[in-house]
């Protein structure tokens, strides 16, 4: 199968492809420009530049969450939009499968993918790899950086941190002395690589089927309610 994949779950944005499971071209920006703005383009461009159109390929993958709003959101459009114009189905997967296939390598360790969801928060999954395919230790969760801790003292596991949210992960490991690991530079955030190999296997759905996964109410949607509960309670 070829695979478009895009992936803008976090300040980075990056587009692949892939066919038969061998990357064949990836372009990866953390220009800080937003994802409204590159995204699309980066397609166009990886995709020209290899003499082929998205009817060329046999389906979309995309990032559906979680992540940040604003960049899922993004993604979730720009695959729809592919899709329509190709004639192409997509296929959603999750952010933090997509993430782990950074540690497919590691052996014997828990391969933790982990995002910065603020509000003293963690969007994380555990997985370890069995012949060479990720098998789920958790759901994807939005957790306290704290409890992750609190199931490694247990688990008594070396923990293999990948994401945007690896580094704060790897340093709170390291105070409380858990034995804990980080990938090389290059693969230590999101990619959409990542997204092709998570998508390998799966059935691919028409566009208009396509949701993102945000996991918990955004900040606007927390508000909102909040406003409600006041105003309920001044009766």
């Amino acid at each position: 199968m070829r695979i478009l994949a895009i992936e803008s779950s976090a300040k980075a944005a990056s587009v692949a492809l892939t066919e038969g499971g061998a990357l064949i071209s990836q372009y990866y920006q953390a220009s800080g420009l937003t994802h409204s703005r590159t995204l699309l383009k980066m397609a166009e461009d990886l995709l020209s530049n290899l003499e082929l159109t998205v009817k060329d390929v046999d389906a979309v993958a995309v990032a559906k969450g979680p992540g940040s709003f604003t960049g899922i959101r993004i993604g979730v459009a720009a695959a729809k939009g592919l899709c329509w114009g190709g004639d192409r189905p997509v296929i959603g997967v999750s952010t933090l499968e997509a993430m782990a296939w950074h540690g497919a390598d590691r052996e014997d360790v828990v391969v933790a993918p982990a995002m910065d969801a603020r509000r003293g928060q963690i969007y994380n999954a555990l997985f370890r790899f069995d012949a060479g395919r990720p098998v789920r230790l958790c759901e994807d969760r939005a957790v306290a950086l704290e409890e992750i801790v609190a199931e490694a003292k247990k688990a008594k596991k070396t923990y293999f941190f990948v994401g945007d949210g690896a580094k704060l992960c790897y340093n709170r490991f390291l105070e409380a002395g858990l034995p804990t690991l980080l990938p090389p530079e290059p693969l230590l955030f999101q990619s959409a690589w990542g997204v092709a190999k998570a998508a390998e296997g799966m059935t691919p759905e028409p566009g208009f089927d396509l949701a993102p996964n945000y996991l918990r109410l955004s900040q606007a949607e927390r508000e909102r309610l909040e406003r409600e509960r006041s105003e309920k309670e001044r009766g």
